[in-house]
C-alpha cells in the first residue's frame, strides 16, 4: 500500500508547499540575474536610457518623404527611445516616433506621418475613438481616448500628421504639443 494520499484529499495548504520551493527558486535567479532588489523603501526608479533623438530626426528628414519637426524641449524633457515604421495599409505611410521622459517621469510619445489621420489613429492608438478637442495656439488637436487607456491626441500639418500620446497629465500634452507647434521641419539635405 503507497503512503501518499488520494488526490481528493490534497487541500489549499499541499498546494502552498508545492509552491513554495518555486517561488524561492525564481526570487533566487532573480536575484543573481540582478533583475529584482529588495529595499527599505520600495521601487527605486531606474536610469533613463539616453536615445539621441537630433540625430535619429536628422536621418529621418533625410529619408522619409515628409517634412519631419524636432520640438525644442527643456532638457528634463528626456528622449530615451525611438524608431521608424510603415503602415502599408490603404492611406498609410511612414512613421517615425520618439519617446520622452517628462520631468515627472511619464513617459510621452512623439509620432510624425504622412498617413491619413484616421490610419494613423487605428495603427497607434487602436480602438480609441475621437472624443474632443483641444486648442494649443493656434492649432486644434484631435483627441483619442477609451477609459482606461493613456490619451492620444492628433493634429494635422497638411502634409505630415502628428501624434502624442503617453502617461504625461495635461500640462505634458501642452508642453508638447506647443514644442509640436513651433518647431520648423528639418532640413532634408
Amino acid at each position: 500500500m503507497s503512503n501518499t494520499k488520494p488526490r481528493i484529499l490534497n487541500d489549499w495548504r499541499d498546494l502552498i508547499w508545492s509552491l513554495l520551493p518555486l517561488v524561492l527558486i525564481c526570487l533566487v535567479i532573480a536575484g543573481i540575474a540582478s533583475q529584482c532588489t529588495f529595499t527599505a523603501n520600495g521601487p527605486t526608479q531606474g536610469q533613463v536610457p539616453h536615445f539621441d533623438a537630433h540625430t535619429a530626426l536628422a536621418d529621418d528628414a533625410k529619408t522619409i518623404g515628409f517634412p519631419i519637426r524636432e520640438p525644442a524641449l527643456s532638457a528634463d524633457w528626456k528622449p530615451n527611445s525611438g524608431s521608424r515604421d510603415t503602415i502599408p495599409a490603404a492611406g498609410g505611410g511612414a512613421v517615425s516616433t520618439v519617446g520622452y521622459i517628462t520631468p515627472q517621469g511619464s513617459y510621452m510619445q512623439y509620432t510624425q506621418s504622412n498617413a491619413t489621420e484616421d490610419v494613423l489613429a487605428k495603427k497607434i492608438v487602436g480602438s480609441r475613438y475621437a472624443s474632443g478637442t483641444a486648442q494649443i495656439g493656434d492649432r486644434k488637436w484631435v483627441e483619442y481616448s477609451e477609459p482606461g487607456s493613456e490619451p492620444a491626441w492628433i493634429t494635422d500639418f497638411g502634409d505630415v500628421r502628428i501624434l502624442i500620446k503617453g502617461a504625461g497629465n495635461a500640462s505634458a500634452f501642452n508642453t508638447l504639443a506647443t514644442a509640436v507647434d513651433n518647431a520648423q521641419p528639418l532640413p532634408a539635405h
